[in-house]
């Protein structure tokens, strides 16, 4: 089983979506997305061990209520076993910063990064993680490359 360290955006669109591909729709922080990138999401995902930081759980936290009451609790209790299927990685915040990418891409980021290894594919749609991901020497999807394929 390969292992898959997935960014916070595309996270929240795997949380929201699997509680309900309308909401994708409705949801302020996934204007981006429509159902189908969902969809990619899943196969990509679906035979890989899902790696995840406290940084990144936190920020999924703050960006998945940004949505009516209702649709917020059902996508937080979504949220709540996801929790419990992923692989949590806990990465120092005094290792992370030590990292020269922490200036540039911040906290959570720099932290993705010291979490990767040779044996954990990144999936992002964050261009500046993606390219300092490659710099580094590990392996590295952008999810937006996989969009321009059927978008």
């Amino acid at each position: 089983m390969r292992t898959v360290l997935v960014d916070t955006n595309l996270l929240v669109l795997l949380i929201v979506g699997a509680t309900s591909r309308d909401y994708i729709a409705r949801h302020k922080r996934l204007t981006a997305f429509i159902p189908q990138d969902y969809d990619v999401l899943l196969h990509i995902i679906s035979d890989a061990a899902v790696r995840v930081t406290p940084n990144i759980l936190t920020e999924i936290s703050n960006l998945a209520a940004y949505i009516d009451n209702l649709a917020k609790r059902q996508i937080f209790e979504t949220f709540q076993k996801l929790i419990s299927n992923c692989l949590e990685v806990y990465v120092p915040s005094t290792t992370a910063i030590r990292r020269w990418e922490f200036i540039h891409l911040g906290l959570t980021d720099a932290a993705v990064l010291e979490a990767l290894t040779n044996q954990v594919v990144l999936l992002t749609t964050d261009l500046d993680l993606f390219l300092a991901a490659q710099s580094a020497g590990v392996s590295a999807i952008n999810f937006n490359q996989l969009r321009d394929r059927y978008l």
